[in-house]
């Protein structure tokens, strides 16, 4: 894979417990390096990185800015608690039940079976939430059934 199409890291990635959160990082980090692979650039700031913001109350903008400051992904997940609202440990097990469950039996599972049609991976029974997808779009094929 070419240094322009990269993929981010997998969803299951977590930061003090808290999913998806590195993966957001990532994304912002490759794609002001230029590395970020262009099927990810149309998600950037809305999907589950807009609904990551508004669970941690920052704004995307702003965070895209802090990340390119430099610093840790636990720097940064620090910035969030200071600037947006502190997450307690029901919190982040909240967001994760909620994030990794995506796609199962809601109203983003027609999204799903196009996504799975669209990738020629529509007999996959194994794929049933958006972070199933992503792994095996993304090659990691590393599905953690919930």
């Amino acid at each position: 894979m070419t240094q322009a199409t990269q993929k981010p890291l997998s969803p299951y990635s977590e930061i003090r417990g808290m999913l998806y959160f590195p993966r957001m990082l990532d994304k912002i980090r490759k794609h002001a390096a230029s590395q970020l692979h262009d099927d990810f650039h149309k998600s950037l700031g809305v999907a589950l990185d807009g609904r990551c913001c508004a669970y941690l109350r920052v704004a995307y903008p702003d965070l895209v800015k802090r990340t390119l400051e430099g610093d840790s992904d636990e720097a940064i997940f620090d910035w969030c608690q200071e600037n947006g609202r502190q997450l307690d440990e029901v919190d982040v097990f909240i967001w994760n039940e909620y994030a990794r469950k995506i796609g199962w039996n809601d109203a983003r599972s027609e999204a799903l079976k196009g996504y799975k049609s669209d990738s020629g991976i529509r007999h996959r029974e194994d794929i049933h939430t958006m972070f199933d997808y992503m792994e095996v779009d993304e090659g990691r094929d590393g599905i953690q059934i919930a």
